[in-house]
């Protein structure tokens, strides 16, 4: 073998990370050079300005690549059984054209994941998560009539999000999406195949997510930002979005809470009640993984954990701030924390240890370390219990949107 050979063939060395279809866009309007690893693929944090694209989201229309995501078809005359089976919450009223946002258990009733069921058919499913579960899913289909692969790099996918996105998408000639109600999927005709339009989103605002063969990606992107020059169209980094979600109360799998496969200590696992899922499991379906576990808990008052929204007096975010209760008593952790532009107060996502958070609500507070001219000043604030989303927008809902 030549050293050109050798040079090919050990390029995986030296490119640890994969180029997302998107990534050609996003590399030509990167000024801060600024990536992170989404599950192996090159992903930007920031492209011109985490601030400003903060402000994108929520005046314009955002555009995210979410490409990374891992994506599985599910297909089959078994496959609504399947996952159920899988799944907490009830498949059979998943109905043709809708998302759900689910979650799934192993037989502890401790979170793998969760993430969103799409049903493309009677009989076709995608299920979009954080991490790749495939032998899980594979073992868990013996006995199903259903096929299962993962398509991760075969789809493409891009959130359009903020109070243009609509108006983008119409403007791009994608007649009826107007029309479209939260958790709807519409597929519609694009360069002599079609994208798949969700109205769904991680931002909280009126948003919408679009899945393309990787082929027609690139033609998808120009596509939509030739048609929304006029209404603000701008491509944004996961800071901006990360802010968006923590004012919308949404997790993320491996940062608010540990899923159950990547959990190395015993008690750092969660159960659906113990990270604000309780309200997706169904008693009334068949049987389904967990259960008997998550039943047995609530039965025997034996969850240790509740994940709470929490206002912070001042405007330092608390990230990764220790609460306590009467500023001795340690009560949990803040997992995530912002100062929210649009709330205008300081919030903040924390897995507290029950009964803080739960029964006792009062005297909380947290220990947070500022950076003030080289030195970290502890500062003890306020905190107290509030409810979820932090920032709620009508417009998220709202159909038809309104024209901006």
């Amino acid at each position: 073998m030549n050293a050109t050979a050798r040079r090919a063939a050990q390029s995986h060395i030296a490119n640890l990370r994969l180029d997302s279809p998107f990534h050609p866009r996003l590399m030509a309007l990167s000024q801060q050079n600024d990536w992170y690893s989404w599950a192996g693929y090159k992903a930007p944090l920031s492209l011109w300005d985490e601030e400003m694209e903060y402000f994108a989201i929520r005046s314009q229309a955002a555009a995210f690549d979410i490409s990374p995501m891992v994506k599985y078809h599910i297909a089959g005359p078994g496959a609504e059984a399947f996952l159920n089976r899988l799944t907490l919450r009830n498949v059979a009223k998943l109905k043709p054209g809708k998302v759900q946002y689910t979650a799934w258990c192993d037989d502890e009733g401790h979170v793998l994941d969760d993430g969103t069921l799409f049903r493309l058919s009677a009989t076709r499913f995608r299920l979009c998560c954080q991490e790749r579960h495939l032998p899980w899913l594979l073992d868990s289909a013996v006995g199903f009539d259903v096929a299962i692969h993962e398509e991760t790099e075969a789809v493409a996918g891009l959130a359009l999000q903020g109070p243009t996105s609509c108006a983008v998408l119409k403007d791009a000639g994608f007649a009826g999406v107007e029309t479209m109600k939260p958790f709807d999927i519409r597929a519609f005709p694009f360069g002599g195949a079609e994208v798949t339009i969700s109205r769904t989103g991680f931002t909280g605002d009126l948003g919408y997510e679009l899945f393309v063969v990787t082929a027609q990606a690139l033609a998808l992107w120009d596509h939509l930002f030739e048609a929304g020059k006029l209404r603000g169209i701008r491509a944004i980094g996961y800071t901006a979005l990360n802010r968006a979600r923590i004012e919308t109360g949404f997790i993320v799998a491996n940062a608010d809470f540990v899923t159950s496969e990547h959990a190395i200590r015993a008690d750092r696992v969660r159960m659906p009640d113990e990270i604000g899922l309780e309200w997706m499991v169904d008693f009334d379906k068949p049987h389904f993984n967990g259960r008997r576990a998550i039943a047995d808990a609530r039965r025997k008052g034996t969850l240790k954990h509740i994940l709470v929204g929490l206002e912070i007096e001042g405007n330092v975010p608390a990230e990764h701030a220790i609460v306590y209760h009467r500023k001795t008593k340690e009560a949990g952790l803040v997992s995530a924390a912002i100062w929210s532009p649009t709330g205008k107060r300081n919030i903040a996502i924390a897995s507290l240890a029950r009964p803080y958070g739960d029964k006792v609500v009062d005297d909380l507070w947290v220990e947070i370390y500022a950076m003030r001219e080289l030195q970290y000043q502890k500062m003890m604030k306020r905190a107290k219990v509030v409810e979820k989303p932090f920032v709620r927008l009508a417009r998220r809902t709202l159909t038809p949107p309104a024209d901006f």
